[in-house]
């Protein structure tokens, strides 16, 4: 444990949070119990503002505005593989009311000295599953093979084979014995595709899932990683429609749209790939506005991002921004977030990646944790 990260942290949290008082008693309270255990366990406060923070300086994120709102479902005591599936799907349904989609975290316990913590293998708590069949095709999702595959080595019988089959949750203590549990229905709120003025749309059977919640970063919080904390926001239309259902290593559904649309596809240059993905794009909104769920789109929440921009940098901090990833993936240029530089710095609290995580995910497991 990294003494002078804790430290930084709690200099912030007490900074940001007058209310909490001084620094100092806090700071000998911590320095006194590394030395005696080797790491330090956040208070409730400490928790639920780290992980806020961690969203506000999430560079890769462009619906940071509302950081301020993210609810924190501390669960650190949840001790059993058992105990973090339950958790998972209470998330999924409290994340959920009456359509509108609430920012949720929930936070498990982070690895401690002789007591590894818990690590959700699935990328994202709602999955479907990827089906590879003889012929070399795919039915469902083709990123989640390798996982489908994996996961019925594990005894999971499969779903009803059709490509929007939710895959289970797989959850270890550390790198104890994976535990496989089904996601109940009730627990996945689903929106059918439709099409505002394609009736034909409708017919293709598509839809997704409205809840996002990214279940395979550590949530880093002064030196303690959180290796178990699935979060949410709510999806931006472009996630759905210009890559997950679009991108030609995801489901391709764009020669099938511009084929239903009549499309010349013989040429790049008729931009039919253009039109059909902005048609995917406008169906995927459609939807779920038609459904009551929440769903933003990419030039209200380009607009949003520099409204947060504004605000932190008359707060007097640094809001790092990955270009790649605030600009959408269409239209990019017509949205303001387009045309200007950002501060690349990768600050702390934050949401990290870890390569062993994103192999458990894909279906390839590693050796170690």
């Amino acid at each position: 444990m990294n003494v002078a990260v804790a430290e930084e942290y709690l200099r912030l949290f007490h900074e940001e949070n007058p209310a909490a008082g001084p620094v100092r008693f806090r700071l000998r309270e911590v320095r006194a119990e590394i030395a005696r255990t080797g790491t330090y366990t956040h208070t409730p406060d400490e928790l639920a503002f780290g992980a806020r923070v961690a969203w506000r300086n999430s560079g890769r994120c462009i619906g940071r505005l509302y950081w301020r709102s993210l609810r924190v479902r501390d669960r650190r005591r949840v001790r059993t593989a058992e105990g973090v599936a339950v958790e998972c799907v209470n998330h999924l349904r409290e994340a959920v009311s009456d359509g509108r989609i609430r920012p949720t975290i929930t936070v498990f316990a982070p690895d401690r000295p002789g007591a590894p913590g818990p690590r959700i293998w699935n990328e994202q708590l709602i999955r479907y599953a990827g089906y590879g069949m003889d012929d070399g095709s795919v039915v469902g999702d083709p990123r989640y093979v390798g996982f489908t595959t994996l996961v019925r080595k594990f005894g999971w019988q499969g779903g009803a084979g059709t490509p929007f089959d939710v895959l289970p949750l797989v959850i270890s203590m550390g790198d104890g014995a994976p535990l496989l549990s089904t996601v109940p229905g009730d627990a996945v709120l689903e929106v059918p595709l439709s099409h505002p003025a394609y009736p034909w749309f409708e017919r293709l059977g598509l839809r997704w899932h409205a809840v996002p919640a990214i279940s395979s970063m550590c949530l880093e919080i002064g030196g303690i990683c959180y290796r178990a904390a699935p979060f949410n926001g709510w999806y931006m239309g472009t996630e759905i429609g210009a890559r997950n259902l679009a991108d030609a290593d995801r489901y391709d559904l764009v020669p099938l749209i511009a084929g239903h649309l009549g499309l010349d596809t013989r040429s790049d240059r008729s931009l039919w790939r253009d039109h059909a993905l902005v048609e995917l794009n406008v169906a995927v909104l459609h939807s779920f506005d038609r459904a009551g769920v929440t769903v933003t789109d990419h030039h209200t929440e380009a607009r949003r991002f520099l409204t947060h921009l504004e605000r932190e940098e008359k707060a007097g901090r640094v809001c790092p921004a990955d270009w790649t990833w605030i600009v959408p993936p269409i239209s990019g240029s017509a949205t303001p977030v387009f045309h200007r530089y950002y501060d690349a710095a990768e600050l702390s609290p934050n949401f990290v990646s870890h390569p062993d995580s994103l192999e458990r995910a894909l279906g390839r497991r590693p050796l170690t944790g």
